[in-house]
């Protein structure tokens, strides 16, 4: 028995190029598209608008509904060249229950169609298989004396049901590309990036360095014949080594910055993949760097909140400056009762406590959330007895603790 299983699972193992192995690759349950054979529970209804459950209903659709049910596995899981046989199993299966079950083979050509179209990516290769499925459903329909309004409303359906599947297909085709495109622009945003702080420290530390072992090597040469000179050669060394390691952390630091309109521009693209549309107006200039880095930390926290748990179809971020301060709004019309007890919201509070400002959270429910963050425009770190937590050293202090 166990070793039937393993066949019939390696049988139906998803080919590389099929539309289960495309789902995996999306991370999705190989098996999501299984959810169209809910549509297939009209077969059951029929009899009740008929002749009732008779003995022929009964052994029809014990015959011919697994049938279905493996031709559309199959369609899932054979590779792309293959798929279109097996949807023409359905519509062939369909045909052979006419005579038999109207109501079946109704239900059947409805799908073998449909099938087609997830089958076959080319237009005008399917518009074929349509035409030539429909006029051979059409013509032994009507032998069958099947009412010809029945017959035109299903061809009519299957055209509308295409019509939809191939919009699908085709935002399904372009979120890919889309998806990929904004991938590349990351990875080469990414390569840009480590070339240009290769550069930097080329720049920064190629000379410093050789100009320090510049330095030891003359004062190694200097300390028998002249102490004096190599004294002097090691603190000139010393000067250099804590003026490049200041150079270092401040060039760090950038690195490590966040830009406020890259990450207005990261917020759109990820509020827009859950239908979230941001509107922004200007930005403010000039900011102080550690102003601009704090409140990128907030946006990005915030939005993330609305991505994950507002339910949000619109929001916002504003930015108003005074001569005394900076202050900045983020809204959405999401569900609201928002919790300022969360991890991501007291990280928040301690980043603008920490430059001498504030925040306050208003989230009614089903109200939305407004968050406001008011900063001082020349802004002044607290320190640690002010409550906003250690700071990190200043590259002098650093310096100084190394020596």
């Amino acid at each position: 028995m166990s070793t039937m299983i393993t066949a019939i699972r390696n049988w139906l193992a998803p080919a590389p190029d099929s539309e289960a192995a495309e789902n995996i690759r999306k991370g999705a349950n190989p098996w999501v598209d299984a959810v169209h054979l809910l549509w297939s529970i009209w077969l059951f209804f029929d009899p009740l608008f008929n002749k009732g459950f008779t003995f022929r209903w009964v052994w029809t659709i014990a015959l011919s509904y697994p049938i279905f049910l493996l031709l559309y596995a199959l369609c899932i899981v054979r590779p792309q060249r293959n798929r279109q046989r097996y949807a023409w199993g359905i519509a062939l299966l369909a045909i052979a229950m006419m005579g038999l079950n109207s109501g079946a083979a109704c239900c059947y050509f409805i799908y073998g169609c449909v099938m087609v179209r997830m089958c076959e990516r080319r237009m005008w290769a399917y518009l074929l298989h349509l035409v030539l499925m429909s006029a051979l459903f059409a013509v032994v329909a009507a032998a069958g004396h099947l009412p010809w309004q029945l017959i035109l409303y299903l061809i009519v359906m299957v055209a509308v049901i295409s019509g939809v599947i191939h919009v699908g297909i085709n935002a399904s085709k372009k979120n890919a590309a889309l998806k990929l495109s904004q991938d590349e622009v990351r990875r080469l945003a990414a390569t840009a990036e480590r070339e240009r702080i290769g550069r930097d420290l080329h720049d920064l530390l190629g000379h410093t360095l050789s100009l320090i072992t510049l330095k030891l090597e003359l004062s190694r040469k200097l300390f028998d014949r002249d102490p004096e000179g190599a004294r002097r050669e090691l603190e000139e060394a010393e000067s250099v080594a804590r003026h490049a390691l200041a150079e270092v952390r401040s060039a760090v630091t950038g690195i490590r910055s966040t830009d406020l309109a890259a990450e207005l521009a990261s917020a759109r693209l990820l509020l827009d993949s859950s239908a979230v549309h941001l509107d922004y107006g200007s930005l403010p200039d000039s900011l102080p760097a550690e102003v601009e880095r704090a409140l990128a930390l907030v946006i990005r926290e915030a939005v993330t909140n609305i991505h994950r748990h507002a339910g949000a179809t619109e929001a916002s971020v504003r930015f108003a400056r005074t001569a005394e301060q900076l202050d900045m709004q983020i809204r959405d019309n999401g569900r609201g009762g928002l919790s300022a007890h969360g991890n991501g919201i007291t990280g928040m509070c301690e980043r603008i406590r920490a430059l001498g400002g504030s925040l306050q959270i208003d989230s009614p429910p089903h109200k939305g959330t407004c968050l406001r963050v008011s900063v001082p425009w020349r802004a002044q770190r607290r320190t640690p007895a002010q409550g906003a937590g250690p700071l990190p050293p200043r590259s002098d202090d650093f310096a100084r603790s190394v020596a």
